[in-house]
């Protein structure tokens, strides 16, 4: 089993688009209006019109309302990321920070008010763990 993509659900497709356009770098796939993809070598970020969720099973998602998942980026370095994002982000949770784990992290919100965090390893241990992964 391959693990495929994580999808937002969205009342406005264009605008989460364009957000993770600036946090990660990479330009979406756009195969319809009301669904959109950022393929990664890692991970691919899906995102998807509420409109869609019709197709899964009616009210089986809704927008802007997720209280319990963490998108989460492996970067090179979060402090320079931090610069290069805060003029964009509206909201954040907590700017550059060393975890007990060992990773450096932020977080903040997207505009539908998911939880994204941008982390870095920073301890040997951390750092060893990371280092098979992309």
């Amino acid at each position: 089993m391959n693990f495929a993509s994580v999808r937002i659900i969205t009342d406005d497709v264009d605008r989460l688009v364009e957000f993770y356009e600036k946090i990660t770098g990479v330009s979406a796939e756009r195969p319809a209006p009301v669904f959109a993809e950022l393929v990664m070598p890692s991970c691919t970020l899906a995102i998807g019109h509420s409109q869609t969720v019709q197709l899964f099973g009616a009210g089986s998602a809704v927008a802007a309302n997720n209280h319990t998942v963490i998108i989460e980026f492996h970067v090179h370095d979060v402090d320079s990321e931090y610069k290069r994002l805060k003029p964009f982000v509206d909201e954040w949770v907590k700017e550059p920070t060393t975890m007990p784990w060992g990773n450096r992290a932020m977080l903040f919100r997207d505009p539908d008010g998911n939880l994204v965090n941008l982390f870095s390893p920073v301890t040997a241990e951390a750092i060893k763990l990371f280092s098979g992964r992309h």
